[in-house]
């Protein structure tokens, strides 16, 4: 039989649940709208500049017809590049791991039960046997994702402003309200390419109206005004885009991201900044792809699923008895190959081209030399 009151508690513990559901979806509106701000901010400058160049620097100020044509032409080849490439960045949804990485039932309430330690590794060890994955934590453990329960592939991190697992993230960029990874690196760097050059392409049309503006050379209009902030615009995003360009254009030349260039990836025989890099054109072609006449194009053409990555170290498995360290060197020349894992076709297509092999010749027997576990060694293609 109910006890006099417990009605009145259960309507008001509903109550406040309701309250606090109201209160956590107004939340997120808030916090939703407020990460479209920069995209709205970067928008409203980009329309701006569209009608400060164009109506006042090119129909209101150039008075020769031939300077205007050209101008108008390139200006619009430019601006159509960058809003495509921009809009692609944005869109583009981040890939998330395939279900071959995600735990199955058994798996997931086994560790649920079992306190972190050996048995818990020993699970993720079972349920990652047959994975293409060579990287591992600082302690040398399966990278395993909390919050998604499923394990990592390589170059995989977890967002937490998208709340997910993202393939090869390279970082969470407040500019395009998106996680940059796998499915649309190559678009932020043609994003990042065609806003430079749409900058440096105003800053350098607009230049001889800019000194004039100086000189007293054009008359006191509202275009004067325009034509002085177009310049100054154009010039100092200029600069800034420069530096982020030249960063990402050097992280793609090594097969880094800006995770990667920050902490270096752990391999199972220990950390190597340049364990993805397979040479310059190979690294360039991972990203922009095989058929260059996509290459200046925001479509995608990277190679690869995002899941798996060819790497230019030859591991050992652990499951393998290890040598001992007291044997002579006799042993570490002897030519290894890559675990018992399944290669994707695009990687087993990297890595049996044979004419890129031949620029890494060089920087692999400097590795050799350079390296200071035995067990880790340079893969000579043959």
């Amino acid at each position: 039989m109910a006890t006099p009151g417990a009605a009145p508690a259960s309507s008001s513990r509903r109550s406040e649940i309701r309250s606090s559901t109201r209160r956590s979806g107004v939340r997120r509106r808030c916090q939703w709208l407020l990460y479209w701000v920069p995209v709205l901010f970067i928008c409203s400058i980009l329309c701006w500049s569209y009608y400060a160049y164009i109506v006042q620097l090119c129909l209101l100020t150039m008075t020769n017809v031939g300077e205007q044509v050209m101008c108008l032409i390139a200006y619009h080849l430019f601006f159509a590049m960058f809003v495509w490439s921009y809009w692609k960045t944005i869109f583009t949804l981040p890939m998330h791991p395939s279900k071959e990485f995600h735990l199955t039932y058994a798996d997931k309430e086994l560790l649920e039960r079992e306190p972190r330690g050996e048995t818990h590794q020993e699970v993720l060890k079972r349920a990652a046997k047959d994975l293409p994955i060579y990287t591992r934590t600082m302690s040398g453990a399966i990278r395993y994702c909390d919050r998604c329960q499923l394990i990592k592939p390589d170059r995989c991190h977890h967002c937490s402003a998208c709340d997910k697992c993202i393939l090869k993230m390279d970082h969470h960029c407040p500019w395009v309200n998106n996680c940059v990874g796998f499915s649309n690196y190559k678009f932020f760097l043609l994003f990042l390419a065609y806003s430079l050059l749409y900058c440096l392409f105003i800053a350098a049309t607009d230049l001889q109206y800019f000194i004039k503006f100086w000189t007293n050379g054009l008359s006191d209009t509202q275009a004067k005004f325009h034509i002085m902030f177009l310049f100054f615009a154009a010039a100092m995003f200029s600069i800034s885009l420069s530096s982020l360009f030249g960063y990402h254009c050097w992280l793609v030349s090594k097969n880094k991201s800006t995770l990667e260039a920050f902490r270096a990836p752990i391999f199972r025989h220990g950390t190597d900044k340049n364990g993805f890099s397979l040479g310059f054109s190979k690294n360039l072609r991972q990203v922009f792809g095989d058929e260059k006449k996509y290459w200046l194009l925001p479509v995608f053409s990277s190679l690869g699923d995002g899941c798996s990555f060819p790497t230019c170290l030859v591991t050992q498995d652990l499951e393998q008895a290890s040598t001992p360290s007291g044997l002579t060197s006799s042993n570490k020349n002897e030519n290894h190959h890559f675990p018992a894992k399944p290669l994707r076709d695009s990687q087993s297509h990297l890595l049996t081209d044979p004419h890129s092999w031949t620029e890494t010749n060089a920087s692999i027997e400097k590795n050799k030399l350079g390296m200071s576990n035995p067990a880790l060694t340079m893969e000579n293609e043959t």
